[in-house]
């Protein structure tokens, strides 16, 4: 599994807070329990020194004192950890063998001290009480202590079972953890196979809402809408790849036709001349469709008018018109201009849109008729739009006129003259200026245009 797997980035997360939690709950414990067993030596030297307290202060003559002596070792046979010292000037009253470290010890402020030996490790807890002196007794410097390494060993092996403990549950709440993201991520899992199943040319499938969580919804959706329009863009894809093929066999057909009938036998000059033209013209048409192809190639890779120049629609109208002049005679059609509005526009890109839309007008245009070019302008936006006479266009091809290669079924006897690029280069150049297309069919009229903004 990759490192960097969502589970293992759960569980690691898992075992990050247990680290913290364990950490905060471990330390406050032990400062609880370090802060109890502090107490303990200073209070189990107060118990036995409310013990001894009475006897030591109630007899002062050296009977009594002997039998305080035996009970002192009998309570330092009894416990190990407790030791017990009578320092004095009579060494008759004396007890534990004070050494001069002792001694010197006992002479400081009375109360619980610590005292360091050399031969130990740790230090004693030492409670230092004074007597003052009672029928044949002196004064007396009383000594409890007792050894601090039991609580000390207790502290460590606390220690080591709160580490112990914390190890072992940052590793269960990992394991857990990944086990629980493992858990969770079921879905995820599955929406994951259910996607790799969505591949060309099967994209018609959908990834399904019903049993996913509600964190799952809003990706889903998203995902199913981007499919929607992959789906689209493939269809339209594999409609434009076939139209390109169709587009560009059939001039090639008629190359490669008329050549090989031109090789059967000999011919005259004047015929090989005849069908060197005809296949110029095809030759003419290929190239044609060449060019468009890479002109909206470029414009789909998001390709912006740069040269703008603001100018007059109604002038760039004229000037195209001059420039089919011949096509407009041949077809014997007229067309009319109203309007005008002006508009930021790279005019060789605007020319050859305008071109497009009075070309596919004039090929939809019985002779004798009229041609109507309206220019509409206001501070936002300004339109131009080609309307000609012709037959109604069902609803169903109106959004679909100004795709690649996209013929209604009635116009395909133009197919010869027309590749199907024509508009979509419109709608091509009206993008790259910021600005849309329409078109309408109603009353007979069928009026297609561009919208350039202001």
């Amino acid at each position: 599994m990759a490192s960097n797997s969502i589970a293992l980035r759960l569980s690691g997360l898992f075992a990050l807070v247990a680290l913290l939690v364990f950490l905060l709950i471990g330390w406050v414990l032990y400062l609880q329990v370090d802060k109890g067993l502090g107490r303990l030596p200073a209070a189990e030297l107060d118990a036995r020194y409310s013990v001894l307290e009475s006897a030591v202060t109630r007899y002062g003559n050296p009977e009594h004192w002997a039998k305080i002596n035996a009970k002192l070792k009998l309570l330092s046979e009894e416990d190990k950890r407790i030791h017990f010292w009578v320092v004095s000037d009579n060494p008759q009253y004396e007890f534990g063998n004070p050494d001069a470290n002792i001694r010197q010890f006992a002479m400081g402020r009375p109360g619980m001290r610590d005292l360091q030996l050399p031969d130990r490790e740790f230090p004693l807890k030492v409670l230092i009480s004074q007597f003052p002196a009672k029928d044949q007794r002196p004064p007396l410097r009383f000594l409890i202590a007792i050894d601090m390494q039991t609580f000390w060993d207790t502290q460590h092996r606390l220690l080591i079972a709160l580490i112990s403990l914390a190890a072992v549950g940052i590793l269960l709440a990992s394991a857990l953890g990944y086990w629980v993201a493992r858990i969770g991520l079921k879905p995820l899992v599955s929406l994951s196979l259910e996607a790799q199943k969505l591949a060309p040319p099967r994209l018609s499938g959908r990834l399904q809402l019903s049993s996913l969580p509600p964190e799952l919804d809003q990706f889903v959706t998203s995902f199913n809408s981007t499919l929607e329009r992959v789906e689209q863009a493939y269809s339209r894809l594999e409609s434009f790849n076939a139209d390109v093929a169709h587009e560009l066999r059939s001039p090639l057909t008629n190359l490669i036709g008329q050549t090989q009938v031109a090789l059967t036998r000999g011919r005259s000059a004047e015929h090989y001349f005849e069908v060197l033209q005809s296949n110029l013209e095809e030759l003419e048409r290929l190239r044609s469709i060449i060019n468009d192809m890479l002109f909206l190639a470029s414009a789909d890779q998001g390709s912006k008018a740069t040269e703008l120049t603001c100018a007059s629609l109604a002038e760039e109208v004229a000037t195209t018109l001059d420039y089919l002049d011949f096509i407009l005679e041949d077809a014997q059609v007229q067309v009319e201009v109203h309007g005008d509005a002006s508009a930021p526009i790279e005019k060789a890109h605007l020319r050859r849109a305008l071109i497009n839309l009075l070309h596919n007008a004039v090929q939809h245009t019985g002779p004798g008729q009229v041609i109507r070019v309206d220019i509409h302008g206001d501070e936002q936006q300004a339109s131009v739009g080609v309307a000609n006479p012709g037959g109604a266009i069902a609803d169903e091809h109106l959004p679909k006129l100004f795709e690649r290669f996209y013929r209604v079924d009635a116009s395909r006897s133009n197919s010869g003259a027309n590749h199907g690029l024509g508009l979509a280069i419109v709608k091509a150049i009206a993008l790259m200026h910021g600005g849309s297309v329409f078109v309408r069919s109603e009353g007979g009229i069928n009026t297609f245009g561009i919208n350039l903004p202001c």
